[in-house]
């Protein structure tokens, strides 16, 4: 019995750079990559400040309306279902907005790299 490797194509949509290393390896190259890193680090601070605000803010607005502890709705207490239920859309909408800025540092630093 022989073995066979299956490998996936190369497809254009992940186009690799060949001169990536050399790139890197310059004094220009360093200072994109830094700037790279930089610019993803500021971008993930950002989205986790924000994330950690908005969950931050649904106890305090709880916590400021009392009126909204006693509410229930289906018999479940609005503030089990704030958090329980209304965090995840903040998570998905966190989650794409990272996901697509750094997308775009990426994308920036890949034109940068490749006009060199």
């Amino acid at each position: 019995m022989t073995r066979v490797r299956v490998t996936a194509p190369q497809s254009a949509a992940r186009p690799v750079l060949e001169s990536r290393g050399s790139a890197e390896e310059s004094d220009v190259g360093q200072v994109f990559v830094r700037s790279l890193i930089r610019s993803q680090l500021r971008l993930a601070l950002v989205v986790a400040a924000g994330f950690l605000l908005i969950l931050l803010a649904f106890p305090l607005m709880l916590g400021l309306a009392p009126g909204l502890a006693d509410v229930r709705i289906a018999g479940i207490p609005f503030g089990w279902l704030l958090l329980g239920a209304g965090i995840y859309p903040v998570i998905g909408l966190s989650a794409w907005l990272y996901i697509r800025a750094a997308n775009r540092n990426e994308a920036r630093y890949r034109d940068l790299a490749e006009d060199r």
